[in-house]
């Protein structure tokens, strides 16, 4: 029996995660005729959610779920792994920031196969940005400073999953360095370079996955986010684990309706570069010592700073009237939302039920 070749991309997030991620998932049954193999389906767990309740299962997490709702996801996504032939792709950005007692039971788990790990990285000129709101979108409540401040510090999730040196250290350990992959994402709009380079590290050619992706992350301007931050304040719990949250707020609202406005958008505070440029020379470094497999040019990862005679717009301090016609949009929003979900009950027993839903009452 052959030995499988496993390809664990590990993040970072906001480097086109999820752009890849849908673009394997739609291509499963293509990517298969090619022997490459894509562990999705399960009866128990959808298809775009099965490698993310592997990835929660073996980090021992809950997000997103009921308690328990992951439990056993990784053990089957290992016993896909096995019975599988040729080349397997495993991706999501949680295993980042895992700590090096869950990358021992991942390469435990997987022994008998020849493990690579892909890592891919961005510029934190344009990934911090990203990073503060999706943790808008995922419910939290903190200033844009306040984010930024924790990240230079080190002190928050992100900041352990987007150090590249740290990262890489821990996945990388046990394995050769030809078998670390860092995939570097370009300055612009990527379009299919990104998924060429992404094609490369997993040793696919990437016509075997021809249909695009038909999902996109996509960026929230600075009065949307502060709509959506005093959104979550007025709530004022901790919904990333609600999934009412999740459908209504996260994807029905903030991706669904707020993600289409146009907007200032998001940037990174001019003297926050210094730092920025810090940490990118940091990586730079590491990666010409340690002798692994570049898919890119590296000094993709040097933040581009921007024009000095634009003005920065602080999203922490954003204009009464621009947020007042983003809280009218939402508004408008929501309420077709609950006029479409009406059933027996009315729109007002929906309302009342979804409310009850998301304040845990």
């Amino acid at each position: 029996m052959s030995t499988p070749v496993v390809y664990l991309h590990i993040g970072a997030p906001k480097t086109g995660t999820t752009y890849l991620q849908d673009r394997l998932t739609r291509n499963a049954s293509r990517l298969a005729k090619h022997g490459v193999t894509i562990p999705t389906k399960n009866r128990f767990i959808p298809a775009d959610l099965f490698q993310f309740r592997a990835a929660l299962d073996l980090l021992d997490q809950e997000w997103g779920g009921r308690p328990g709702h992951a439990e056993g996801a990784w053990e089957m996504l290992v016993g896909k792994v096995h019975r599988a032939k040729g080349t397997v792709i495993v991706s999501h950005e949680i295993l980042a920031a895992a700590k090096p007692d869950k990358i021992a039971k991942a390469m435990n788990d997987l022994a008998g196969a020849e493990v690579h790990v892909v890592y891919s990285a961005r510029d934190l000129g344009r990934q911090l940005p990203a990073a503060w709101q999706e943790t808008i979108k995922q419910g939290r409540r903190w200033t844009y400073r306040r984010f930024l401040t924790k990240m230079e510090r080190g002190d928050i999730w992100f900041a352990k999953a987007f150090d590249l040196p740290s990262v890489l250290a821990r996945w990388g350990a046990k394995l050769p360095p030809e078998r670390v992959h860092l995939v570097t994402v370009p300055h612009g709009r990527a379009g299919d370079v990104l998924w060429n380079r992404f094609a490369t590290a997993f040793s696919i050619d990437p016509s075997w996955a021809p249909l695009d992706s038909e999902r996109a992350n996509r960026s929230l301007g600075v009065a949307e986010v502060q709509l959506l931050r005093k959104l979550n304040r007025r709530l004022g719990l901790d919904l990333r684990t609600e999934p009412t949250y999740d459908v209504l707020v996260r994807q029905m609202l903030a991706q669904g309706e707020l993600a289409n406005r146009t907007s200032q958008p998001v940037t990174l505070p001019p003297e926050r570069y210094d730092w920025a440029e810090a940490q990118a020379q940091r990586w730079i470094d590491w990666v010409a010592e340690s002798g692994i497999d570049v898919v890119g040019d590296v000094e993709d990862l040097r933040p581009r700073r921007p024009d000095p005679d634009t003005p920065w717009i602080n999203p922490d301090k954003v204009r009464a009237r621009p947020q007042l016609a983003v809280a009218m949009d939402a508004l408008t929003a929501m309420t077709h939302e609950a006029a479409a979900r009406a059933d027996s009950q009315g729109v007002a027993g929906l309302v009342r039920t979804r409310a009850q839903q998301i304040l845990g009452k």
